[in-house]
């Protein structure tokens, strides 16, 4: 015989259900309240704990790292073949320029397909515009090179390296690969800002920076000053940057900057690439001498035996 529910077991399962309601409601109204207490800290600038940990993933020492096997290298291999090249035009007038140009045409397209694999993080933007830059130079100098071919023997070296001088495609090249070498170097500053908190990575700084302020300056900021420097002027050679920055320290603490009253870094820095007075080695060689105790990447340009 089936058994009725008494007027007592009813209302309990009925008070049971109206809890179970109000307990529902409530966790779903408490998930909507922190939802929007959440979204109210992060629109008014406050840090959640993902904005923290992207800040603290950028520019970190593996990321210069592998950009400077992956992307930069490939792009100065490139460089150093076309140094070469120029340098054997000048010193032999039978050299057949027009398969020369062909080649580094085909060079520099190798090197395109091989660094644009390269894998960038977002959270290193200067990085990721370092890389685009670089690879629209190789595509840049692979474009003027193979229109310039056909013409190459025609004429001395010196007639080819003028007309490339003026080339759209040469000097856009140019520009290109300077602006990332700019970003590169800006990358290093960066990461040696989040090691060192007494290194201002945002404060502006031009070439005309007196010398004074100059040997204030830690040798990240240093560098990225002759990087800039190297833009405005356009000179895109065998030797880098921190190359220029050495020379540069070498010249002030001659004395000469003082005799020949130079007062900014530009000046002496326009004086030495003018003179052909720097040479790719010369950091290396002047390292011990002036930067023992200063703060760098480990980047094989800085310490080759890593």
């Amino acid at each position: 015989m089936e058994k009725r529910l008494t007027r007592t077991d009813l209302m309990l399962a009925l008070g049971f259900i109206f809890l179970l309601i109000v307990a529902v409601g409530a966790f779903f109204y408490g998930v909507k309240i922190g939802t929007e207490r959440t979204e109210a800290r992060f629109e008014s600038g406050g840090e959640t704990a993902s904005v923290r940990q992207v800040s603290a993933n950028a520019y970190q020492q593996q990321d210069l790292v592998s950009f400077y096997h992956t992307v930069f290298l490939p792009y100065r291999e490139f460089i150093t073949e076309w140094t070469t090249a120029k340098q054997k035009w000048l010193s032999d007038p039978t050299a057949d320029r027009s398969a020369s140009l062909k080649e580094l045409a085909k060079s520099a397209n190798q090197k395109y397909d091989a660094a644009k694999v390269a894998y960038i993080p977002p959270v290193s933007p200067l990085l990721q515009d370092a890389q685009v830059a670089y690879l629209k130079s190789l595509k840049l100098f692979a474009t003027g090179f193979e229109a310039k071919a056909s013409e190459a023997n025609e004429g001395p070296a010196t007639a080819l390296l003028n007309a490339l001088a003026s080339d759209a495609y040469y000097t856009q090249a140019l520009e290109q690969g300077l602006s990332a070498q700019e970003n590169y170097y800006e990358s290093m500053l960066r990461w040696a800002a989040t090691v060192d908190p007494d290194i201002d990575a945002e404060s502006e700084l031009d070439t005309m920076v007196d010398l004074a302020r100059w040997q204030t300056l830690p040798l990240v900021r240093r560098n990225l000053l002759t990087a800039e420097f190297l833009a405005d002027q356009r000179e895109l050679s065998d030797y880098m940057p921190h190359d220029l920055t050495a020379r540069i320290d070498a010249f002030i603490a001659s004395g000469q900057a003082g005799k020949m009253k130079l007062k900014s870094m530009g000046a002496v820095g326009e004086l030495l690439t003018q003179t052909d007075a720097v040479r790719d080695g010369d950091f290396l060689q002047l390292k011990n001498r002036f930067y023992g105790g200063q703060l760098l990447p480990q980047l094989p340009f800085f310490f080759p035996d890593k």
